[in-house]
């Protein structure tokens, strides 16, 4: 316990760093990622065809590469500063929409074709069917694959480390600067990120109880 006792600063900086990290790019990632999801299934063809590229692009290439790009590609591409904080989320955030717009487009799958027919049959457009008929309904299935979608952000929060933002991830090297064992930190950096996921699975078990589809 000395590694946290002794270090609180650290730990609550780092901590704070990763949590910064899942909930911006979090909410980049389901905005983006339901608007893509819907582009997947629209009757428009240049929709459909945006979507495709953008989440088979995107998800076919390696979060670090994805990362060189906004921390070397984006400031050179800009006029002013921008801080790496912000580039990592919305990196994250555009990186984890492509997996978030797959799991929406699954989730729409499940909803029965004739309740989307029905809805266009009474005259609401293609926005007013999503958001009233189809997403209403789709979100009750895609509760436990979303939930691993963000559980895989948690952790892919730590590639940040290697581009200068504060961390659960580059807490190691920090310690290592005091003369702590590193092993020692890594497995407390270990059971944080434990708790953190078990606190996600808790969430989720609270959803599917509250959204449980009536068999």
């Amino acid at each position: 316990m000395n590694v946290i006792t002794d270090y609180p600063d650290l730990w609550l900086d780092a901590l704070r760093g990763t949590v910064v990290l899942f909930f911006a790019g979090g909410l980049i990632a389901i905005v983006l990622g339901v608007i893509v999801g819907a582009m997947r299934v629209s009757p428009i063809p240049v929709a459909r065809a945006i979507g495709t590229v953008y989440v088979n692009t995107i998800r076919n290439t390696p979060l670090t590469l994805i990362f060189f790009f906004f921390a070397f590609g984006i400031p050179l591409l800009v006029d002013f500063r921008v801080d790496f904080l912000v580039l990592a989320i919305w990196a994250l955030g555009i990186y984890t929409a492509t997996y978030v717009a797959e799991t929406i487009r699954s989730g729409i799958n499940t909803v029965p074709v004739g309740q989307a027919e029905a809805a266009r049959a009474l005259g609401l457009t293609f926005g007013q069917v999503m958001s009233t008929v189809v997403l209403p309904q789709a979100s009750r299935s895609v509760i436990p694959p979303m939930m691993s979608v963000f559980i895989a952000l948690l952790k892919n929060t730590t590639v940040a480390t290697g581009f200068s933002v504060v961390n659960l991830g580059n807490i190691r090297a920090d310690m290592s600067e005091n003369g702590e064992n590193q092993l020692v930190v890594l497995l407390w950096v270990m059971v944080v990120f434990v708790a953190l996921v078990l606190l996600l699975a808790w969430l989720q078990r609270i959803l599917e109880n509250k959204w449980r589809v009536a068999r």
